[in-house]
């Protein structure tokens, strides 16, 4: 579990609030005097929410962040949070796109008048319709306390300064609100002493409630949480609201449909620039969400791959000519589409063109590719390079795909979950040979197996682990085994950064000594 710090400029600031163990005043914070090896364990750990008032370059306020991230603690604000807050232009480029919503709540009336001031409280404020600003603003520059004030000229409205806010100008609205969000932010402010030595690690796993076809389930979810806190790791659900809570945790498992264009993969880069273990990493989001980079991955790499080809938007020759060698049936996909979305199944030359013409409309690129029919794909689920599990997925009924979108509501097929050891070797090889192209982390791995061919349809950065169906051999060790990779590496973090100081102790003392005359030189 790691340690918080609460650094308050008095603790006098702190009374209004619930009582905490974990507060500290800047002056004392400051004071602590760690040397390499008197450290705690947890110490390189802490999270510390930084609530002093003077925050300006070197303030005190400013260094409480600096000495935090130099001891290797994860600060709120951080140093450079601070810097952007302290110049108009930086804030401007961290708000650039701020302007379009800006819009939107003065065309809903949610903005009246010249100006508005608006207090962000971890990224809450006491105007509902103003919620969606507040936490934009706070994901942007994650500041505990701020100010936001907006001015309107020449009928459009701006941001004119963002400044942050002392914890006692607070009145009493704001301070029930503060507590509340602050409670959201990090509930160890509340913790039992008994309850924050349960738990060595915090893992967050981001979801989307509404999602219609979420990678797992509400009870595969459950069996994570159990899973996770059986081994030490606390566990909480986390959606892209939290964005600015990040920090807090140890690591990040997403449980939401990736995309590039999407918060899964900011959020994903912004837990990995905080030191956190992720996964989805952003990298595996990079390389599996777009096919026409997999079909060119798997094909330079001697992977077996269904025969295709890339048709480019501005290429001006005849589809016939591009397609030559190709026969019909075949499957025209957008680069990223998921859940057997943006692909179509193209009977004539005519089709194709008009298909393409529409899909050209989204992308630059697109990927043909043989139709191989099957009864099922097989998908096998590989962490850390180690076959996970193993399962049929059948076609809809009626239908080519496993999801068929073709109606109001999607329908999807049946499945079958095997023993790993049960799967044709050429399955279970093609796919570990796909995976070591992608990463160590979790993928799922869709095979398509006629006869003695077995071919890579696609590797899957973010796949499906739904309680009754991939869990269907393993129960509840599934949960476990991939609570227990993350387990491992949240440990070797820890493990590296007590190392790395000892390391460059020992090449200082190795440069130092090499710099010495040696006893024999000497005169």
């Amino acid at each position: 579990m790691c340690p918080l710090r609460i650094v308050v400029d008095r603790l006098e600031d702190w009374q209004p609030y619930y009582p905490s163990e974990d507060l500290i005043t800047a002056d004392d914070f400051l004071s602590l005097d760690r040397r390499h090896g008197d450290v705690h364990n947890q110490e390189r750990s802490t999270h510390v929410i930084n609530l002093c008032g003077e925050l300006d370059y070197l303030g005190t306020g400013y260094y409480v962040s600096l000495l935090a991230q130099a001891r290797g603690q994860r600060a709120i604000p951080t140093v450079e949070t601070l810097n952007a807050l302290s110049r108009k232009a930086l804030i401007d480029l961290q708000l650039d796109d701020i302007a379009p919503l800006l819009s939107e709540l003065a065309r809903r009336g949610s903005l009246s008048g010249g100006r508005l001031s608006l207090r962000l409280l971890f990224g809450e404020c006491l105007l509902p319709e103003l919620a969606k600003l507040a936490r934009k603003l706070f994901e942007r520059l994650p500041c505990p306390l701020l100010e936001a004030r907006l001015e309107r000229r020449h009928d459009l409205w701006r941001l004119a300064s963002l400044k942050p806010l002392r914890l006692r100008d607070l009145n009493a609205d704001e301070q029930d609100r503060f507590a509340v969000a602050l409670n959201r932010h990090s509930r160890k402010v509340w913790r039992t002493p008994t309850a924050r030595r349960r738990y060595r690690f915090d893992l967050a796993i981001l979801v989307e409630p509404q999602e219609a076809l979420p990678p797992s389930n509400r009870s595969a979810l459950k069996a994570f949480i159990r899973a996770g806190r059986k081994q030490g790791i606390d566990v909480s659900l986390i959606t892209k609201r939290d964005a600015g809570r990040l920090a807090e945790f140890d690591a990040l498992f997403i449980r939401e449909t990736t995309a590039l264009d999407h918060h899964t993969y900011r959020m994903a880069r912004q837990a990995e620039h905080e030191g956190l273990v992720v996964i989805d990493a952003p990298q595996d989001i990079l390389r599996c969400t777009n096919k026409v980079y997999l079909h060119a991955l798997l094909r330079a790499r001697g992977v077996p791959a269904p025969e295709g080809v890339l048709l480019k938007r501005r290429d001006r020759r005849p589809l016939a000519e591009r397609v030559a060698g190709l026969s019909f049936p075949l499957v025209l996909k957008i680069p990223d589409g998921a859940f057997s979305r943006g692909i179509v199944k193209i009977e004539s030359l005519a089709q194709l063109e008009s298909e393409a013409r529409r899909l050209f409309q989204d992308s630059a690129l697109l990927l043909l590719q043989e139709w191989l029919p099957t009864e099922y794909d097989w998908r096998i689920g590989v962490l850390d390079g180690q076959v996970l599990f193993a399962s049929r997925y059948y076609m809809a009924r009626g239908h080519w795909q496993i999801y068929d979108h073709s109606g109001a509501r999607v329908k999807s097929g049946g499945f079958t979950t095997h023993d790993p050891a049960e799967v044709p070797k050429g399955v279970i090889k093609a796919a570990l040979k796909a995976t070591r192209l992608i990463g160590n982390g979790l993928y799922g791995v869709d095979i398509k197996q006629a006869g003695e061919r077995v071919v890579v349809i696609e590797v899957n950065d973010n796949p499906n682990v739904d309680a009754g169906i991939e869990d269907a051999i393993l129960g509840c060790a599934l949960y476990e085994r991939i609570m227990g990779v993350f387990l491992a590496r949240m440990e070797a973090r820890v493990r590296n950064a007590r190392q790395a100081p000892a390391a460059a102790d020992e090449r200082g003392k190795m440069t130092y000594a090499s710099r010495s005359p040696s006893p024999v030189e000497e005169p």
